[in-house]
């Protein structure tokens, strides 16, 4: 073995160094919250002026008495755009959300291993150089699949809203 392994660290210095790297942790877990929040509240405002610009749109083709069957493409071609637009706006907000709540959930598991360290520590459980390490920790595979879950709900939804529209498009203006 290595003298580095065998090699004894003051219990002083391990517990400042786990307090350390929890610290750490926790201040991320805390700025990655704040983070997802902040996008969860400009997913939100898109939604509402996505709604309102819909609700315009609803309201225009309802009282133009101009606007006939011939003329549908207009509505439908300007929700289209409309619709393209505002997915990969929401695609962009989702992405960045899931980022940050993948790196919130890394950090939390660090921060988890890392308080089990201490308490370790704590306890008289004296160990070698290798129990101060904490290395970055990932959430397993099946964490992936709440995002799948998240996108799957927010896109349907938004095809039955572009479902609706046309359709209603078409029924205002044509029948």
């Amino acid at each position: 073995m290595a003298d580095h392994e065998t090699q004894m660290i003051p219990k002083e210095t391990a517990l400042q160094a786990l307090n350390t790297i929890i610290q750490l942790h926790f201040e991320k877990t805390l700025e990655k919250k704040r983070a997802v929040d902040l996008q969860k509240k400009q997913l939100w405002k898109l939604f509402q002026l996505f709604f309102i610009f819909l609700g315009f749109i609803f309201m225009a083709q309802a009282q133009s008495p101009r606007l006939q069957c011939r003329h549908c493409w207009i509505p439908i071609g300007l929700l289209s755009l409309a619709h393209l637009i505002f997915y990969v706006s929401v695609a962009q907000t989702l992405r960045c959300i899931n980022g940050f709540k993948y790196q919130r959930r890394c950090h939390k598991l660090t921060l988890g291993l890392a308080t089990e360290r201490l308490k370790m520590r704590i306890n008289g459980l004296d160990g070698s150089v290798e129990d101060l390490e904490v290395h970055y920790q990932e959430p397993d595979e099946g964490y992936f699949g709440k995002f799948k879950r998240n996108w799957a709900l927010h896109f349907g939804f938004l095809i039955l809203v572009y479902g609706f529209m046309v359709s209603s498009s078409v029924v205002l203006l044509c029948f």
